[in-house]
C-alpha cells in the first residue's frame, strides 16, 4: 500500500463504523432512529420497560417492580393530559437523584418534582400516593408547556402560580421552573442518555 491509499482506507473506515452504528441504534429502535424531544406536550417514545432499566441502573436499590410501576404511571399520567413522558420522567429522575432524595424532599412525600421545595430546609407538598404526585407534576409541566385546560381534576396546589404557556421547551424550564440556569442543559443531557440507554 502507498502512502496515497491510506487516508482513503481510513476515511472508508470511518464510514463504515459510522454507518454501522447507525444501523445498529435503527435497528434497536424498531426502526426509528430516536431523538429526543424538545417539546413538553407530546408523546413519548420510550418504553415502561426501558424507562424502568434506565433508573436502576442508576440507582440499583429500587427493586424492579417498583421501577417499572413508576414508569408506566408517568406513561399514564401523561398521556392523559398531553405531556411528553420523556421529559416528565428524565425531570423526575434529575430532581430526585434517580428516587435516591437526599435532598428537603423526602420520599414519603411523593413529590418527584420538588414542587413547593424552594431549599433552606423547606420540604415542599406532599401528596396521598405516588400516583397523584406524578399526577401533580404532569399538571405543572402542563401549565408550563401549554394553556390548554387540564384534562383531570386538579391536584397541583401549585398550579395557578404558572403563568400558563412561559415554557414550551424543557429547556424553558431552566430560570422559571428552576432558578438553576443550567436546568435545561442539565434535562437535555438526562434526555439523551435515556435515549441512548
Amino acid at each position: 500500500m502507498n502512502n496515497k491509499q491510506f487516508p482513503v482506507l481510513v476515511s472508508i473506515f470511518v464510514l463504515s463504523v459510522s454507518m454501522l452504528i447507525s444501523c445498529v441504534g435503527f435497528i434497536q429502535t424498531g426502526g426509528e432512529k430516536l431523538e429526543p424531544p424538545l417539546y413538553i406536550m407530546g408523546q413519548g417514545k420510550i418504553s415502561a420497560d426501558k424507562m424502568a432499566g434506565f433508573l436502576r441502573q442508576n440507582n440499583p436499590a429500587v427493586n424492579a417492580a417498583n421501577a417499572l410501576m413508576m414508569a408506566r404511571l408517568y406513561i399514564e399520567e401523561a398521556a392523559f393530559e398531553g405531556v411528553n413522558h420523556d421529559i416528565a420522567f428524565v425531570q423526575m429522575c434529575l430532581e430526585t437523584g434517580y428516587l435516591k432524595f437526599g435532598g428537603d424532599v423526602k420520599p414519603e412525600q411523593n413529590n418527584f418534582a420538588g414542587l413547593g421545595a424552594i431549599g433552606g430546609g423547606e420540604p415542599g407538598l406532599s401528596f396521598p400516593s405516588a400516583r397523584i404526585g406524578v399526577r401533580a407534576q404532569i399538571q405543572h409541566l402542563k401549565a408550563y408547556g401549554s394553556e390548554a385546560p387540564l384534562n383531570g381534576e386538579l391536584v397541583n396546589p401549585r398550579f395557578r402560580f404558572v403563568r400558563r404557556g412561559i415554557a414550551p421547551t424543557y429547556e424553558g424550564l431552566a430560570g422559571t421552573w428552576a432558578a438553576d440556569r443550567q436546568y435545561g442543559v442539565k434535562l437535555k443531557a438526562m434526555l439523551e442518555r435515556l435515549y441512548n440507554f
